[in-house]
C-alpha cells in the first residue's frame, strides 16, 4: 500500500526536526573550542577581602562566566591557604588557590585526593612596620603587638615557622594578633598594631592603600630563609627572593627588599571532571594578560612552569590541557 504524500512530507520534517534537536543537545554538550564539561554552580574558595586570591577570584570568575557557558562560579571567601585546602579536600569547595607550603602540611581526611590545575604566582611574604620603627629583623618583634594572619591562613602558617626561625615563642614572646590583610592596616595605622605580617602577590592593593595614609616601610625577611628548612618539617617550598625597588614605588624608595616567596598552586580534587578541568586550565593560562593587567602577580602565570605543581601531581584534566598546547 502506497503511504500518502503528506505522511511521507510530515515524516521527513519529523526526521529533520529529531535532527536539528539532536545537534542542538551535542552543540549544547561539546562545546566548540573545548571537552565537554558538566553545567551547574562551581565552588571556588578564593581568601580574605582586599587580597590577591578575592580579587584574582573575581576577576577569573568573569572569564569563566564567558568560557564556560552553563557554568555558575560561586566564590567562598575564606581565611586563606590552610582554609582553602580543607575546604577542598573535604569536598567544600570544588576549586581553590593556595600556597605550596600549606598543601604539603595538609594530612587531614581527602588530602590524598588533592590535585593541582596549575601553578599561579609567588606569594611574597611581608613584614610591615611604620616607617619610623626601630623593628629592622623578624628577632626585634619581641614584646611587640603583631599581626600573624588570620588562624586558618597561610600567613599564619608561614609567620610561626619565621618566629620560629628567630628564635621567638609566639606565645610568649610577643603580643600576637590572629588578623588578616582586611584588619591589619587599618590596626597599624590607629597604633593598635606595632607591625603585621602578609604574604601576597605584588603589589598588594592593602598595603599600597596604607601607604597612602601613613608612612611605612617593609622590613627584610631574607636572614631567615636558610632556617625555614629546620622549622618547617623538612619542608622546602620557600625560595630566597626579592622585591624589586618598584614592587612599591611609595614605600621602598628605590630599594629592593629581601624576602622569601612561596608558589601558589589551582588546586582541585581528583572527583572533578576532566572536561570541566582541562577548559577552567585553559582559561586560567589565556587569562593571564587580561588579569595581569588588575593583579600585577598574575602576569607571572605562565605555560612553562604551570606544571610544575608540586607537592601535587597534575589532574588529569589539566594533564589532557597541556598535551594539546604542547609544540
Amino acid at each position: 500500500m502506497e503511504i500518502p504524500r503528506i505522511d511521507r512530507r510530515r515524516a521527513v520534517q519529523a526526521a529533520f526536526a529529531a535532527a536539528a534537536a539532536l545537534a542542538l543537545l551535542v552543540w549544547w554538550l561539546l562545546p566548540a573550542n573545548g571537552p565537554s564539561y558538566p553545567k551547574g554552580p562551581v565552588a571556588f574558595s578564593t581568601g580574605v577581602a582586599n587580597g590577591v586570591y578575592d580579587t584574582y577570584g573575581k576577576l577569573l570568575r568573569t572569564r569563566l562566566d564567558k568560557d564556560l557557558p552553563g557554568v555558575r562560579v560561586e566564590l567562598m571567601p575564606s581565611q586563606g591557604s590552610v582554609d582553602n585546602v580543607k575546604r577542598v579536600a573535604t569536598g567544600q569547595a570544588d576549586f581553590a588557590i593556595a600556597a605550596a607550603d600549606a598543601v604539603a602540611s595538609y594530612h587531614g581526611p581527602g588530602a590524598s585526593r588533592l590535585r593541582a590545575c596549575a601553578r599561579l604566582y609567588d606569594d611574597y611574604m611581608q613584614l610591615v612596620v611604620p616607617a619610623d620603627s626601630p623593628i629592622a629583623s623578624v628577632k626585634d618583634l619581641r614584646g611587640k603587638r603583631v599581626g600573624i594572619g588570620q588562624k586558618d591562613s597561610g600567613v599564619n602558617l608561614i609567620t610561626g615557622r619565621l618566629l620560629l626561625a628567630a628564635g621567638l615563642d609566639k606565645a610568649k614572646d610577643l603580643h600576637a594578633e590572629t588578623v588578616g590583610i582586611n584588619d591589619a592596616p587599618r590596626m597599624l595605622k590607629n597604633g593598635e598594631l606595632d607591625a603585621f605580617f602578609w604574604s601576597g602577590g605584588l603589589p598588594t592593593k592593602a598595603v599600597t592603600d596604607l601607604a597612602q595614609d601613613m608612612d611605612i616601610k617593609l622590613v627584610q625577611l631574607g636572614d631567615l630563609v636558610d632556617k625555614l628548612p629546620a622549622v618547617s618539617d623538612g619542608q622546602n617550598f620557600y625560595r630566597s627572593a626579592v622585591m624589586p625597588a618598584d614592587a612599591y614605588k611609595d614605600i621602598q624608595g628605590g630599594k629592593a627588599v629581601k624576602t622569601l616567596a612561596v608558589a601558589n598552586l589551582l588546586v582541585t580534587t581528583d572527583r572533578a571532571d576532566a572536561g570541566l578541568v582541562e577548559r577552567i586550565t585553559r582559561t586560567v593560562i589565556d587569562s593571564r594578560d587580561g588579569i595581569g593587567a588588575q593583579v600585577h602577580a598574575a602576569q607571572l602565570v605562565d605555560l612553562r612552569t604551570a606544571v610544575f605543581t608540586d607537592p601535587l601531581e597534575l589532574h588529569e584534566g589539566a594533564v589532557r590541557y597541556y598535551r594539546s598546547v604542547k609544540p
